[in-house]
């Protein structure tokens, strides 16, 4: 956790965080045009392009895949899912409550990641990636970086349970993403580098103790309770620019659409109808104020901010 405490309500297409999950495919299936069949089930036809938007949809699976291999799991991953989709068609579950409710949200996200393709994504250029870099590599700090990854929750009941599920094999991004209450919960717990000083004194003092790879046990901080998971550990100094080129262009991104929200904000009209909860969102604010300020300054501090 940043001192500015690291919440991130902006959820990025997955596509764009994880910049090609289907690299390693044959160059025929690489070359595939939208609308080739990849495999029918039951009469219904999966296209190339179905399976690259599943591919996004379970990234962190797919990174644990050998690449010559990932194609073939995204398809088996489609395969059962239209199978378990046509069987609960037969089942008429399809005018369940149930299937209402999962169809509004999903549609909205959808059209969220559609609007994020098509309106923010191309701004971002690599002349635009290039100007950051230069810009923010005189601040990189000399003192060592630490990239964590953590999932937070409420009580260290919780948190063993964590350490307990990772203990036995768990994959901790989906942890994260499931169980984890911070923002970086998005980006499968992700905190990007930051040195020592950047983090509330419990938590550096944590990090700086792991091994690369290594987890922690339950970490408390005034935020709650962490399970921290060291990625890397680098000296000071600036990257070069290949090495951080993806990182920086996904900080413009987070950037580009807090502004976006932020002016919807501005012309939106919303009502928050529980009092204790108006309180809670006016300090979520206040911290994403704070995180989008530390974002403009160090952008291109890490691989992956």
């Amino acid at each position: 956790m940043k001192k500015t405490m690291n919440l991130r309500t902006i959820t990025l297409f997955a596509a764009l965080v994880g910049g090609g999950a289907l690299a390693g495919y044959a160059s025929a299936q690489q070359a595939a045009e939208e609308g080739n069949v990849a495999v029918t089930v039951n009469g219904h036809k999966i296209t190339a392009a179905e399976v690259s938007l599943a591919a996004d949809d379970i990234l962190p699976q797919i990174g644990e895949i050998p690449p010559n291999l990932r194609y073939a799991f995204v398809v088996e991953y489609l395969v059962e899912r239209h199978l378990l989709a046509q069987e609960a068609v037969r089942e008429k579950l399809i005018e369940s409550d149930e299937y209402k409710k999962r169809i509004r949200f999903y549609q909205a996200k959808a059209l969220r990641d559609a609007l994020f393709a098509k309106n923010i994504v191309p701004k971002i250029t690599e002349e635009v990636i290039k100007a950051e870099y230069e810009k923010q590599k005189a601040k990189i700090p000399a003192e060592p970086r630490a990239r964590a990854r953590h999932i937070l929750v409420g009580t260290e009941a919780e948190a063993k349970d964590i350490a307990d599920r990772l203990g036995k094999g768990a994959n901790f991004e989906e942890l994260a993403k499931k169980y984890s209450t911070d923002g970086s919960k998005d980006f499968g717990g992700d905190l990007g580098y930051f040195t020592e000083a950047e983090m509330v004194p419990a938590f550096s003092k944590a990090v700086f103790a792991l091994k690369k790879g290594e987890t922690s046990g339950p970490v408390k901080t005034d935020y709650g309770w962490h399970i921290i998971k060291l990625e890397d550990l680098q000296q000071g100094g600036a990257q070069p620019y290949e090495r951080v080129k993806e990182a920086i262009k996904l900080v413009l991104l987070r950037k580009a659409v807090q502004d976006k929200v932020r002016k919807l904000r501005e012309t939106g009209k919303i009502d928050i109808l529980d009092p204790d909860l108006v309180k809670l969102q006016n300090q979520v604010r206040e911290q994403q104020k704070k995180l989008l300020k530390k974002q403009e300054q160090g952008s291109g501090k890490s691989d992956k901010q």
